[in-house]
């Protein structure tokens, strides 16, 4: 293993830090060094004389905790090991990808987000990694465990508990610093034990650090910093991917500062990204004029501090250089340039529709790299096999990610809403209306499973409080209440706990996020029409391209342009869509009465249906009514609060055969359109 100059003097540096850690340790030979001292003679006489010169700052021995008292491990909680929140991370992390090598020095700050002191802590990391050292301003002693647990690749973590000298208040912070090492090779453990195939396991687990690529996707994936959490299990519903996207809310103003030392040998890594945003690692060379199979060196790169966002924290290094593709939308990363014609091409029939919805040209370019395991997302990046010939079998599962290069939010219900929205729209362009409300049902089908059966009371209403039904003969707008949602605003607060549903400005589960957050969209563009729509998007996205990136995001800001730009007042609609989860409706025909009039002014016999329906929901819906008899029709949005019914009066030319309330643009815990035969055999005659 080589041991660079640069990472001996990083190593050394850290022997200057504050000797104020206290603990069992017993000395233990890393794995990685005793590799390296036992094969010194296949090393390069450039490493040898590194090793051997005394004036050279060499690598500090690796010692390992005491490991934890079984008892004491027992008597660990959930409690205790949900209690902090990390709120920031500074990590210098030293990669070897020829022997899957990490070796990191950690500085991160932890809050104590409970009601009492605590003087313990848990800190986990990848269970092929190990603490060597922990310190803070406050003495303390530390201990070592394994942690069966699915937050990490392997199915195991290694737990650190630390007990401390002094209490962490409530609501105060601790930073401490830590130094741990190991090794991080693949890993399909936690699945291939519950019985997946190997193919399919390595296939879903390819985090890695390695010499083709080194992918590290962070809680859920493999702990390559550090974190607290009670332990996970895939076979337990779905509480993993729960808790994950709960991080996630949680850990999004926290921040993330990573300095980058990867040790390599042939030839040198291109680029890093981290968090999804890509910088170019600096290469310093050890012997320039050795052949560039024999040569080796360290590559750099920094990342400043900055908030994590809505995401996991990962991070990947790439071998080959970036191509753009012909169109410039794409930047790719492969070894097979014959691969990149058949994204090329799908991104081209994807573009018009983005351009005409969100805007001339994209905030970025949309980042390819091409990779054997399952696809994975971050805004503008996207780890994906490239393994397609044909555009037209990948355009429509593409869609979704070009979108995150022409819009942005930090927001989740709208950074990942709308390219699902999108990919909506581009199902209608293409297929047509019904197969994109068909779609959109597919993907709202498992929110009916979660959505609370008794949710948050239903926004007041006039009419809902007095019982009365009303009657109209034309569309409503949605009727006004407050001026703004009460503060404060769901999107500053944690959920509480067992609270069931999630508002949309505080969702962390996909299912909100995402596919909710897509059906609530398209509920505001059947209500404003789609030319409002657009501009309200791409001013949206103009705000926020442009807004200070230091300051959060302002959650009204897309009801105000929307308003703005449909001259509409949509304060109930996103009272009771985005702000509060009120669940959704539950829409009924009660009763159809149909009524012919005389025929007047050289007209025939006309019909005027008289509808009653039933709102059972706790929101409120502005739903489209239609009279119908084959191809001739006659439609009218009603409003109807929730929880009570109104009629409405349809005018129709011609004899009217059904009735349908909803065409699929209202969320529905039941199927969303509903029809009723319109009985004409007995009419009532004026």
């Amino acid at each position: 293993m080589i041991r660079s100059p640069f990472f001996a003097a990083l190593l050394a540096a850290s022997t200057l830090a504050p000797a104020q850690t206290s603990h069992p340790r017993r000395h233990a030979s890393h794995p990685a060094a005793s590799q390296s001292s036992s094969s010194s003679s296949q090393q390069s006489p450039a490493a040898q004389s590194n090793e051997a010169d005394p004036n050279r700052p060499q690598p500090r021995p690796i010692s390992r905790p005491a490991r934890t008292p079984e008892a004491e491990v027992a008597a660990i909680t959930d409690a205790e090991r949900s209690s902090l929140d990390f709120t920031a991370w500074d990590l210098d992390l030293h990669l070897e990808p020829a022997t899957s090598h990490l070796a990191a020095r950690a500085r991160f700050t932890v809050r104590n987000n409970t009601a009492a002191p605590i003087t313990r802590l848990t800190l986990q990391l990848s269970s092929t990694l190990h603490w060597e050292s922990l310190t803070s301003p406050t003495p303390l002693t530390f201990t070592e465990h394994p942690l069966p647990t699915d937050a990490d690749h392997t199915g195991q973590a290694t737990e650190a508990l630390v007990v401390l000298s002094q209490p962490i208040l409530p609501g105060t912070s601790l930073t401490l610093t830590g130094f741990y090492s190991g090794d991080i090779p693949a890993s399909s453990e936690r699945l291939t034990r519950i019985g997946a195939p190997t193919e399919q396991a390595d296939h879903a687990d390819w985090d890695r650090i390695a010499g083709d690529l080194t992918a590290l996707r962070g809680f859920g994936n493999v702990l390559w910093y550090p974190v607290s959490s009670p332990a996970l299990f895939l076979g337990d519903g779905a509480k993993l991917f729960q808790s994950v996207g709960l991080s996630r809310l949680q850990q999004a103003a926290s921040t993330l500062r990573v300095r980058l030392a990867v040790e390599y040998v042939g030839e040198p890594p291109v680029d890093a990204f981290l968090n999804g945003r890509r910088q170019p690692l600096d290469h310093i060379t050890e012997e320039p004029n050795a052949t560039v199979a024999e040569s080796h060196g360290v590559a750099t790169t920094d990342f400043a501090a900055a908030p994590i966002g809505f995401r996991t924290p990962s991070l990947f290094l790439t071998s080959y250089a970036a191509k753009p593709s012909d169109n410039q939308l794409l930047s790719v990363i492969t070894s097979r340039p014959e691969a990149i014609p058949p994204y090329t091409a799908a991104s081209n029939n994807i573009a018009p529709l983005l351009r005409d919805w969100l805007g001339d040209a994209p905030l970025t370019q949309l980042t390819l790299i091409d990779q054997s395991g399952q696809p994975f997302e971050d805004d503008a990046l996207l780890a994906v096999p490239l393994s397609a010939t044909d555009a037209r079998q990948i355009t429509p599962a593409m869609v979704h990610s070009l979108t995150h290069s022409w819009f942005h939010s930090s927001l989740p219900w709208l950074n990942e809403g709308v390219p699902q929205f999108l990919s909506l729209l581009y199902t209608e362009t293409t297929d047509g209306r019904d197969k994109a409300l068909l779609e959109l049902r597919q993907i709202i089908n498992p929110l009916t499973l979660v959505e609370p059966e008794a949710p948050t009371a239903p926004r007041p209403s006039a009419r809902a409080e007095s019982g009365s039904s009303s009657s109209s003969s034309s569309s409503s707008a949605p009727s006004s209440h407050n001026d703004a949602p009460p503060a404060p605003l769901p999107s500053t607060l944690t959920p509480p706990p067992g609270q069931p549903g999630q508002s949309l400005i505080a969702a962390h589960d996909e299912v909100y996020y995402r596919a909710k957050s897509a059906a609530v969209l398209w509920l505001l563009r059947s209500v404003t029409g789609d030319d409002a729509m657009k501009k309200a998007l791409q001013l949206y996205r103009d705000e926020v391209r442009h807004a200070d990136p230091k300051a959060p995001e302002d959650p009204h800001a897309f009801q105000r342009v929307l308003e703005a730009a449909s001259h509409m007042d949509l304060s109930a609609l996103f009272d009771d869509w985005v702000y509060n989860d009120r669940g959704l409706a539950d829409l009924s025909i009660v009763n159809v009465t149909p009524r012919s009039l005389p025929a007047r002014n050289g007209k025939g016999v006309s019909w005027l249906v008289a509808v009653e329906i039933r709102n059972a929901g706790s929101v409120a819906v502005d739903v489209p009514v239609t009279v119908r008899s084959g191809t001739l029709t006659s439609t009218q949005r009603v409003h109807i609060d929730a929880r009570s019914s109104t009629s409405t009066r349809i005018v129709f030319e011609g004899v009217p055969k059904e009735v349908l309330v909803n065409d699929g643009t209202i969320p529905e815990t039941t199927d969303p359109v509903h029809t009723a035969e319109v009985n004409t055999d007995a009419p009532t005659v004026p």
